[in-house]
């Protein structure tokens, strides 16, 4: 199978002129980045990454297609085994939400089954549709992951992942009992956070799903402070997160803030949408995207 990279986007002028190998491909031509001009330098990790898969087992609503997600899921894990990523990272609304427990345990077993087949090493960031109906502990142990935030090292890099599905008055979502525009990281995982990026040395990416880098309603209420606590650490490289469904990019003080596209929205194989994600030792970034996924390409001189 051939997978198209259907969109390919430049970071502006400036990175475009100076790296020369951001590209906007042609209809039917398969170009990532790093591949032209005898510029690709080897990655030290490859990591998959997908977002907003929203599985459940009901019609369509709007532009959702819940039904269609294992297909989409299943076209992902075809592409990845090409790359052998050293682990995945889901970045949350890994279900939709379901009138009762039992049904939203049902999808999350459902298309768990088939992500955790993908590769051994996952990682799962929590989304509020993952606990509209279900709480985080039962959610966490469906995937068998310990904790909602927490951080773990692989290579050269440390990776951080977050848990924005917290209540303004610090309460954890979960049974529907929040607004879903209500989104924050309390205090104690902030200082959490800031106690982790200390103890490390290494360069460091976020996963996150609600947003950090906006202030309207798809971003965290105290993503300023967030934002404060990885910028003075130095060490933050980029952030990744999903949440409002479209390809979105900003730099903020020179942290990288990728907002991925959701692999729910819209119908068939070409609406897809997940991503490699490239890290090299000299801390340059790649993202390679397929099907509806932007294909971006980060320098350490992006940071100076």
């Amino acid at each position: 199978m051939r997978i198209q990279h259907e969109a390919s986007f430049c970071l502006g002028r400036r990175a475009f002129l100076k790296q020369g190998v951001l590209v906007l491909t042609a209809a039917g031509v398969d170009v990532s980045p790093g591949l032209v001009a005898g510029q690709e330098q080897p990655a030290s990790l490859n990591i998959g990454l997908v977002t907003d898969l929203h599985y459940a087992d009901k019609a369509p609503a709007g532009t959702r297609h819940y039904r269609e997600t294992p297909e989409k899921l299943a076209e992902a894990a075809e592409a990845f085994s090409k790359q052998e990523p050293s682990f995945l990272v889901e970045l949350g609304d890994l279900i939709d939400a379901a009138d009762t427990v039992e049904e939203e345990l049902g999808y999350l077993k459902r298309i768990d089954r088939e992500f955790s087949a993908i590769c051994k090493n996952r990682y799962y960031v929590l989304g509020n549709h993952c606990v509209y109906t279900l709480k985080k502990e039962e959610f966490l142990a469906t995937v068998e992951q310990e904790k909602s935030y927490y951080s773990f090292d692989a290579a050269d890099f440390h990776f951080v992942v977050l848990d924005s599905c917290f209540r303004g008055d610090g309460e954890p979502y979960g049974r529907k009992n929040f607004e879903w525009t209500d989104c924050n990281i309390p205090a104690a995982q902030r200082e959490w956070l800031e106690a982790d990026l200390k103890e490390t040395s290494k360069k460091t990416v976020v996963f996150a799903h609600q947003r950090l880098d906006v202030s309207n309603h798809y971003g965290v209420k105290n993503a300023a402070a967030v934002r404060k606590v990885l910028e003075d650490s130095g060490k933050v490289l980029a952030v990744f997160q999903g949440h409002s469904h479209a390809n979105d990019y900003n730099e903020i003080k020179a942290i990288h803030y990728c907002t991925l596209v959701a692999m729910i929205e819209g119908s068939g194989p070409r609406n897809n949408g997940y991503s490699l994600l490239r890290l090299a030792e000299d801390g340059t970034i790649r993202i390679l995207g397929f099907r509806k996924q932007n294909d971006y390409t980060w320098t350490s001189e992006d940071r100076e």
